[in-house]
């Protein structure tokens, strides 16, 4: 469990398990029905996070939904972890692909998006 789950209890949900209440039933079932990728599963997608995309996610920069905030994630939740990957990786609105980062690998985004959704 990381950090910020510890300080805040219940936000948080596993990425294949069952989702806690405030992600509501829609994130449950995406979650649950979600197939991770082993090579995703094996990176450190707390580490991509802290590398880049925390310098938006922390703050809620540009309108980025905030790491933890159960209510902003939902409805993007509600489309799908493709959806939430496409965006994340080729760009979405405010935020440039791959977080600023082009060095990044679609997986090591991916993984930092099943950071950001636990």
């Amino acid at each position: 469990m990381c950090r910020a789950a510890k300080r805040r209890p219940g936000l948080y949900r596993r990425h294949a398990g069952a989702a806690h209440d405030a992600w509501g039933d829609a994130a449950a079932a995406d979650a649950g029905s979600a197939e991770v990728d082993p090579a995703v599963a094996a990176i450190d997608g707390e580490a991509v996070y802290g590398g880049i995309c925390m310098a938006c996610h922390e703050a809620g920069v540009a309108g980025a939904p905030v790491r933890g905030d159960a209510a902003a994630w939902e409805p993007r939740l509600a489309k799908g972890m493709d959806t939430l990957y496409d965006h994340a990786i080729n760009g979405f609105n405010a935020m440039p692909p791959k977080g600023g980062n082009p060095s990044l690998s679609d997986d090591e985004i991916k993984a930092a998006v099943i950071y950001m959704t636990q």
